[in-house]
């Protein structure tokens, strides 16, 4: 804890100076910020000494909890070595033996990695990754993308391109290369309107009717599997993800899947493909790949696609691209920690005890009178709210109403944040099923207080 005159300090620097990402300044310059001086577990600790449910894993990437030992030391243990060492040119101990680790757990064929710091950053190498492979190849049309409505890949002006979330994406539209979107399959409010149990997963028909007239210009088709993370939280249809690289493999496209969010266990395997068992022709990692401990993503490609840049250097096929702390050591001897983590404490084993608990809790969600949709896959759910249960209307966004509930939790010790109407419930995967219980407890509470 610090002494009061500080903490006064502290909220009026954070007002004055720093500009919070996603976040309407004019609102927030009105509340007293939230400082975060620690954290232990599952949980935060402000500069009051208040604890918090960390339920949104500091951004969906915390796995294994605060101050971790096995991290912490690891990480200590790296400082002692070397911070940082480039990638362009020499290599460095931790990021060839996590690439190697990386390689062995992840759909059998992905075995090249591309480092970068972020799911932004892996995406924008994955698009460009495809469209010089095209190129190389000799398809030089192939310079557009598939992508889903209500997707999100990140806030580059690559990434954003191929997002599907309108008011991410409206004010640079001018800046945006070709991309074609097909519809989500997003069942509680259907773009084709038709009923769960009845479409036959029409949506796969509408995704190849976009690739019988385009594929001679797209070069990948890129989502995030499962669930549509910012978009709302969508889980999708059993059969849709498997039925979209059946279609890719059809028509000549490469596939692209994004796990920033889903991989690392989040949905009950170690990444989502495996539900279906689906091997993509690139794979996009990051957030939970070292815990959330520092930025690291990767771009994982198959051999067919990396054999395709090799040449003699006047050939220039050369892939020109690279981040500044590509293959950070320390980041790197964080995500081999984070895997000895999962084999050790059997992360994934454990999970389906908790998967149950959260499934059983989110039951009495039903009854709430403005409760719309309740989605879930493994430790990943979201209660979509509404003003009229019968006519699936949402609220306006100038009520914030999903906003009002997540301060009302903060009250009660648990810090969540919204996605407009929809709740994100997405705790550190070690999170007890008690802790899990009081979670939804604090939830069901704030919703209730707000809304009714």
């Amino acid at each position: 804890m610090i002494d009061s005159t500080y903490k006064e300090q502290l909220q009026a620097w954070d007002k004055m100076y720093v500009w919070h990402p996603f976040t309407q300044m004019l609102d927030y310059a009105k509340e007293t910020p939230l400082i975060i001086e620690e954290g232990n577990g599952i949980y935060l600790k402000d500069v009051d000494g208040k604890e918090y449910i960390d339920g949104v894993s500091s951004m969906w990437c915390n796995i294994h909890g605060h101050r971790k030992k096995e991290i912490d030391d690891a990480i200590k243990l790296q400082l002692d070595k070397i911070a940082h060492t480039t990638l362009l040119g020499p290599s460095n101990l931790p990021a060839i033996e996590l690439a190697s680790r990386l390689v062995e757990i992840v759909p059998h064929g992905l075995n090249k990695v591309f480092y970068s710091d972020n799911g932004s950053t892996a995406n924008e190498v994955a698009l460009k990754m495809a469209v010089q492979y095209w190129q190389h190849r000799g398809y030089k049309d192939k310079v557009e993308f598939l992508a889903l409505q209500f997707g999100y890949h990140g806030d580059t002006i690559g990434t954003m391109s191929v997002g599907g979330v309108e008011i991410y994406q409206k004010a640079f539209r001018p800046l945006y290369f070709k991309t074609h979107l097909a519809p989500s399959p997003y069942c509680y409010r259907c773009p084709l309107e038709k009923q769960v149990d009845s479409c036959n997963l029409a949506c796969l028909d509408k995704l190849e009717d976009v690739l019988k007239t385009h594929a001679h210009a797209i070069a990948a088709m890129i989502m995030e599997p499962l669930v549509q993370g910012a978009g709302g939280m969508i889980v999708h249809p059993s059969g849709y993800l498997s039925g979209a690289r059946a279609l890719c493999k059809k028509y000549n496209v490469i596939f692209v899947l994004d796990e920033v969010m889903t991989g690392f266990g989040r949905t009950g395997k170690m990444f989502a493909c495996n539900h279906e068992n689906v091997v993509p022709d690139i794979m996009t990692l990051s957030k939970g790949i070292n815990g959330g401990y520092m930025p690291l993503a990767v771009t994982l490609a198959t051999e067919e696609i990396y054999n395709v840049f090799l040449g003699k250097y006047a050939e220039l096929k050369t892939f020109f691209h690279g981040h500044t702390y590509t293959g950070n050591p320390l980041g790197c001897a964080a995500g081999l920690a984070s895997l000895r983590l999962f084999e050790k404490e059997h992360i994934l084993e454990n999970l389906a005890p908790k998967i149950n608990v959260l499934r059983d809790k989110l039951k009495q969600f039903e009854s709430l009178e403005h409760v719309g949709n309740i989605r879930q896959c493994g430790l990943i759910a979201a209660i979509e709210l509404v003003r009229d249960k019968a006519t699936k209307e949402p609220y306006p966004w100038e009520e914030r109403v999903g906003v009002q509930i997540c301060l009302e939790s903060r009250k009660r010790g648990l810090l969540i944040r919204p996605l407009g109407h929809i709740l994100v419930i997405i705790p550190p995967l070690t999170i007890k099923e008690d802790e899990l219980g009081r979670m939804l407890n604090i939830m069901y509470e704030s919703i209730r207080m707000i809304t009714e």
